[in-house]
C-alpha cells in the first residue's frame, strides 16, 4: 500500500467515525482498521 492509499484509508476511517453526516458502516470500519493495522505491522517489521 502506498503512502497515499494509507492516508486515504485513514481519512475515510476518520469520516466514518467522526462525521455526523456520514452513515456508520461497521463492516467498512473493521475492514479499514484491518488494512491499516496490517500496513502498520509490515512497516514495523522493516
Amino acid at each position: 500500500m502506498t503512502e497515499l492509499e494509507f492516508q486515504t484509508k485513514l481519512a475515510e476511517l476518520d469520516r466514518l467515525l467522526n462525521d455526523p453526516d456520514v452513515r456508520m458502516d461497521p463492516n467498512r470500519v473493521w475492514t479499514l482498521l484491518a488494512e491499516i493495522s496490517a500496513q502498520e505491522l509490515r512497516q514495523a517489521r522493516r
